[in-house]
């Protein structure tokens, strides 16, 4: 069980064609409690020739657990149905459908899954709200949470979207993942998360930005992400409120950024840690 004390190194924190075993040192190195992995993580390490056994065993070795696994792509209207070709997905998300990163999620014990809208479409929020439910409802077979995570450019593009989809899907698995990066460039202030009940709040993202949008929000959230405390983003004003409402969700750190990757596996992780760490302190929030 992950709580509000608990830090998870979210995969894109990391350099992408890290190992998995040195990604796992890096975690446990900078004394993260979780991680979290997308697909390409886990054949990552399946193509080093790592079994499943292997894999759980290296998380336990290293004390550490899979609070999510991410993305979840395929469940809004007809998204299942679109094909990629492998030339195109150049960040190794459309090969890896339900099947089997449930299949994964089962292999490592993960926690949760991590659901947005990559592809768009003219779906409806109730439509939308009917496969986010086949969605949860598929996870808790598995034993799984699923969060759901708003996108500036998306057909979900804020959080007034994502919770209707959330309460109406009424599922008690279903959530909301709270990445602050994506609420400031989609203009969700701290004071609107005052109407969303704690319980619901299955994820927290803490990553950071200058106070000026930039100006290909794509292309920024993948490469240009900052550590929490060196942008302009009201971090503690998310956390104060987060506390308040009672969400209960472990801390993820998400910065996807050029930058901190070229800085190494263990440099990134210890420095996500130690800029969190800072944050939460200056935040009031539950110290591990």
């Amino acid at each position: 069980m992950l709580g509000p004390r608990d830090l998870v190194l979210c995969s894109g924190t990391i350099p992408r064609d890290v190992g998995f075993r040195e990604r796992l040192a890096a975690a446990s190195g900078a004394g993260f409690q979780a991680v979290s992995l997308w697909g390409r993580d886990y054949h990552r390490a399946r193509r080093d020739g790592h079994s499943d056994v292997d894999i759980k065993k290296m998380l336990d070795d290293h004390g550490l657990t899979v609070a999510e696994i991410d993305p979840a792509w395929w469940w809004t209207p007809g998204a299942s149905e679109v094909r990629i070709p492998p030339e195109l997905d150049t960040i190794e998300v459309f090969r890896h459908g339900e099947d089997e990163l449930l299949r994964i999620a089962d292999a490592v014990g993960a926690r949760s899954l991590n659901a947005a809208d990559v592809l768009g479409g003219s779906w409806p929020v109730d439509e939308a709200a009917e496969a986010f439910a086949h969605l949860c409802d598929r996870a808790a077979d598995h034993g799984l949470l699923v969060h759901l995570e708003w996108l500036a450019w998306s057909r979900i593009p804020d959080l007034a979207t994502a919770w209707e989809i959330v309460r109406l899907a009424g599922r008690p698995n279903g959530g909301l993942n709270v990445d602050t990066w994506h609420c400031v460039r989609t203009g969700t202030s701290p004071d609107e998360l005052l109407e969303i009940p704690g319980a619901k709040v299955l994820a927290i993202q803490l990553d950071d930005g200058p106070a000026k949008a930039e100006d290909d929000l794509l292309h920024a959230t993948l490469h240009e992400r900052l550590l929490p405390g060196e942008g302009a983003f009201e971090l503690e004003g998310f956390l104060s409120v987060l506390a308040e409402i009672g969400a209960m969700a472990p801390v993820g750190i998400e910065v996807f950024s050029d930058a901190l990757h070229a800085e190494g596996a263990a440099t990134a992780a210890r420095r996500a840690a130690s800029s969190t760490r800072r944050i939460l302190v200056t935040a009031g929030w539950p110290q591990p």
